[in-house]
């Protein structure tokens, strides 16, 4: 049995004593966009967590007119499109866990967007075989994979929902028809000229900036009728008016304009997209059984990964703030990072071996290469039972995207992350919408030394995310918590660091959200600034990190069940959600 971390540290603990705090809900480490403490909500029968208060709010009000979880994520996303354009939108993609309560079953919905059939290994290749700059890349037609969240939306309404389609859209549309103030947070975004390519095309430089080229004001009330036309067009004729109708001719219309970067996203791709119902990735953690999502996204499995391989490296559970935990967290974090870039890509394209990575012989001897007293540097991938050939993969995933999670009165829920890559996606209107530039997750590179990449474009193939969303189920398979996060590909180490305080320690979920972030993914260490993470930046470094200061923009939202049966809400303070329930 390998020796207890805290003993084995005690030196370094005791010299930074100060690092063993206990973690208060009022404490809220700074971000980019500064933070705020919003209402934790205790309900009996139903519950909305979002990132905005009129996403939550018109949620919630779906709920109360009887409507299902899934019912509520259609009204929560038609909102978000509005009052959050920069994370996430009907012009990009999502994964869904929904959970069947009277069925006791987890069915996981795919609405990633996908490679233009036109697309090839040459997508982000300069004439001379290079791969152009991101940045240029990013920005413009090239970037925009077909939407996905609109038709999978459907596909789950259409099996799991209880309201008319049309209904789930009144929110939204009146909002975009009277207005919206603007957001602190929106309008920092805008100032901070986080996406330097949003100003570029007319329809978004017209619509986020005033005629004299400043950003909106915070406060600013901000209407957009040509969304609610768009969304009156989806309410009346279903998912068609994207896929099928006038509203596609818009979106491909945007993408060829883009002359300086054009892209390869035809009608056709739009009229054969295709949202996929997937099977939910569920492996046994403590006392419960936690389930995540399958690939295309990475989320799940390097998530189980990093979790399972910290409970195998450690004698007994870490504590949140010690030396000790985040260094299990980091090492752990890289072994499973090292995995995600050789073996992680769409399944419908790669053999993906799943089992092999979660199988507890491998996790074992993978947890050995963890020690306590030292940082293990670069981890490599594992070697897997079966012979596979392929190089590894380096993909930048940018952290514009959203998550919420829902349980309605019947104990259904849904936990979905959302997204249209980096802030304000490819700058691309249409229809009042962003379009994402998702594709920029595949790997620029086909193939290296020889070997092919697993998340190199390939037509029709949907790029590698870290969209996290989990559920946890206990031993009498009862629904326990549900939790995501936005992020890009830190994403995971968001959900893993809190999914294990939560499950191993007393700590509830809002203080777990609230604790400093530190993350590796398989490189530097990061430590959040203006928290006391900033402190771990010298006992890290006596274990041999490379550590770096940043800001960690996470946006969390999960609930948990308590021991009286209610659910209790956990928001992230780093950026602007809330909670209705009753």
């Amino acid at each position: 049995m390998r020796t207890h971390f805290n003993a084995i540290i005690v030196v370094i603990l005791a010299i930074f004593s100060s690092l063993a705090y206990a973690i208060n809900e009022e404490i809220a480490p700074e971000s980019a966009t500064g933070t705020r403490q919003a209402p934790i909500v205790s309900a009996q029968h139903q519950l909305v967590v979002s990132a905005h208060p009129l996403a939550t709010q018109a949620g919630y009000n779906v709920l109360q007119r009887g409507g299902s979880a899934v019912d509520a994520a259609v009204a929560v996303q038609a909102m978000l499109t509005l009052v959050e354009p920069q994370s996430s939108g009907i012009g990009g993609g999502a994964f869904m866990l929904y959970w069947d309560k009277s069925t006791q079953q987890l069915t996981a919905f795919d609405g990633r967007e996908t490679a233009p059939a036109a697309a090839d290994k040459n997508l982000f290749l300069t004439p001379e075989g290079t791969p152009i700059n991101w940045w240029d890349a990013m920005v413009g037609g090239r970037s925009v994979g077909t939407p996905g969240v609109l038709a999978m939306l459907e596909l789950s309404q259409q099996q799991y929902g209880k309201q008319p389609w049309a209904s789930l859209f009144d929110d939204a549309i009146n909002t975009a028809e009277s207005g919206f103030n603007v957001s602190p947070r929106l309008h920092q975004l805008l100032a901070s000229k986080i996406n330097p390519g949003l100003g570029r095309y007319p329809e978004a430089r017209q619509y986020f900036f005033t005629s004299e080229g400043e950003p909106l004001a915070e406060g600013h009330r901000l209407s957009n009728p040509a969304l609610a036309s768009s969304l009156r067009q989806i309410a009346q004729q279903g998912a068609s008016a994207l896929y099928q109708g006038t509203l596609g001719e818009q979106v491909i219309a945007a993408v060829k304009q883009a002359t300086d970067n054009p892209g390869k996203l035809q009608r056709s791709d739009l009229q054969n997209y295709r949202a996929i119902t997937r099977q939910a990735i569920c492996r046994p953690f403590r006392h419960y059984r936690v389930c995540g999502f399958p690939p295309p996204t990475s989320g799940g499995i390097t998530t189980l990964q990093i979790i399972k391989l910290m409970a195998l490296a450690e004698s007994q559970p870490q504590q949140s703030g010690s030396v000790a935990f985040y260094h299990l967290l980091t090492q752990a974090s890289r072994l499973a990072y090292a995995d995600r870039a050789r073996y992680l890509a769409d399944s419908d394209f790669i053999d993906v071996p799943v089992d092999a990575l979660l199988d507890d012989h491998y996790l074992q001897q993978r947890s050995q290469l963890i020690s306590p007293l030292k940082d293990m540097g670069q981890a490599m991938p594992g070697e897997l039972p079966q012979q596979i050939s392929q190089a590894d993969d380096q993909s930048p995933e940018l952290p514009s995207t959203s998550h919420f999670v829902i349980v309605d009165q019947w104990g259904n829920a849904v936990s979905m992350t959302s997204s249209i890559e980096m802030a304000f996606g490819s700058t691309l209107m249409a229809g009042g919408f962003l379009l994402n530039n998702q594709l920029t997750d595949f790997s620029f590179i086909a193939e290296k030394d020889g070997k092919p990449v697993a998340n190199r474009v390939q037509a029709n193939k949907r790029p590698r995310s870290s969209m996290s969303p989990i559920m946890v189920f206990d031993e009498q398979n009862q629904l326990v918590a549900a939790l995501g996060s936005p992020g890009g590909s830190r994403i995971i180490n968001y959900v893993a660091k809190n999914l294990y305080l939560k499950l191993s320690t007393d700590i509830s979920l809002q203080a777990a959200f609230n604790s400093p972030h530190v993350v590796n993914r398989n490189g530097v260490t990061e430590l959040e600034a203006d928290t006391l993470a900033e402190q771990l930046a010298a006992p890290l470094a006596a274990l041999g990190h490379q550590t770096k200061i940043k800001d960690q923009n996470s946006g969390l939202h999960g609930f948990f069940r308590q021991a009286d049966g209610t659910w209790k809400s956990a928001i992230d303070p780093r950026r602007e959600g809330s909670a209705v329930g009753d």
